[in-house]
């Protein structure tokens, strides 16, 4: 598979940006480590995706709870107890299996279609990342690809030396739904802060 087989976003702009401080680590990667992921099978488990996964079905369910509702509300009282439960066990299965360690918080432009970033070294423009987000307000960890789309000299700032931006390379529709739900979620948190002050 060449450079030209993998999927970029047609239009870096057609989805909301924020700046926001995420947690998150990067490496370097090449091509094969990015084709080798895309076709990897959509198993649920497979990408730092455990809420994720939980959050698609919590979606389903919701239906089938409203019907149990209407007909047993203690049967219903008791499903939602047990939802908890796991979304409780899910979180801190999360926050052992990932080692985010090696993650800082970092500036970011974030959107559903790509981010840019600081870093402390210049990276080459069509170099390839893996980078690990850790979105707080959705507690979900995200693992995604991307192509480096610049990089360029960081003048505003002493803490990192240069931004790269990056475009996202086949994510996944349920990643991308966590990414627009987390950006939704601070732009209002911004607007509340901003109000306040």
């Amino acid at each position: 598979m060449n450079k030209a087989d993998v999927a970029m976003p047609e239009d870096r702009r057609r989805f909301f940006r924020i700046d926001d401080a995420v947690n998150l680590y990067y490496r370097i990667v090449d091509e094969q480590t990015v084709v080798a992921a895309s076709n990897t099978s959509d198993d649920v488990l497979s990408s730092c995706s455990l809420i994720t996964a939980l959050d698609v079905l919590g979606q389903e369910s919701r239906a089938v709870m409203y019907r149990i509702e209407k007909k047993d509300s203690e049967v219903a009282e008791y499903l939602k107890l047990m939802d908890s439960k796991i979304n409780l066990v899910a979180q801190a299965l999360l926050q052992q299996g990932n080692d985010m360690s090696e993650s800082t918080v970092c500036n970011t432009n974030l959107s559903a279609s790509g981010l840019a970033i600081e870093v402390d070294s210049e990276i080459e423009k069509g170099k390839f990342i893996e980078v690990k987000l850790f979105l707080s307000s959705c507690v979900s960890v995200i693992l995604l690809y991307g192509k480096v789309v610049y990089c360029k000299q960081n003048s505003e700032t002493d803490s990192s030396n240069y931004q790269i931006g990056v475009d996202y390379i086949n994510l996944k529709d349920d990643d991308r739904e966590i990414l627009i739900k987390h950006i939704v979620k601070r732009q209002m948190q911004q607007i509340r802060e901003n109000k306040e002050t």
